[in-house]
């Protein structure tokens, strides 16, 4: 690829998507989404970070739109980089933690919404499930 204004060479470069993912706490519970596009599945809402977004910007917005719910006390858990994560391309997602009160309702691209916990969680889309553990481990060790 080429400089349209130069002429010089201009290197290519293939980077992870930065996305976002959160756990949603309403009670005792957390809030998936049953996605409607591929990959199918129960997963934690989120999804890609829009340019010139924050990260923080964007779990607040893809909460919304995929839940409804207006989520408050944000707060950065940890990022999950893994190659393969996403079977769409090499993503880099970043996982918060907030809460919301009220039931969620799907939006967006998602088909469902529904409130889980740690015994009764579906079969889970993406690392979701090793998100997931790691969160109720975390939780563990702070009661």
């Amino acid at each position: 690829m080429k400089c349209p204004h130069c002429d010089s060479p201009i290197e290519v470069y293939r980077n992870p998507t930065p996305t976002v993912d959160i756990i949603i706490e309403i009670a005792d519970a957390i809030v998936l989404i049953e996605r409607k596009n591929h990959p199918l599945g129960w997963a934690l809402p989120g999804g890609f970070v829009d340019y010139g977004e924050s990260y923080e910007t964007a779990a607040l917005r893809e909460a919304e739109e995929e839940t409804g719910l207006i989520v408050r006390n944000l707060k950065q858990f940890r990022t999950y980089s893994a190659p393969d994560r996403d079977p769409r391309q090499h993503t880099a997602s970043t996982v918060f933690i907030g809460n919301a009160e009220g039931k969620p309702k799907a939006g967006d691209d998602a088909g469902k919404a529904g409130l889980f916990t740690e015994e009764d969680l579906p079969p889970l889309a993406f690392d979701h499930a090793k998100i997931l553990a790691d969160y109720y481990e975390m939780k563990r060790r702070k009661a």
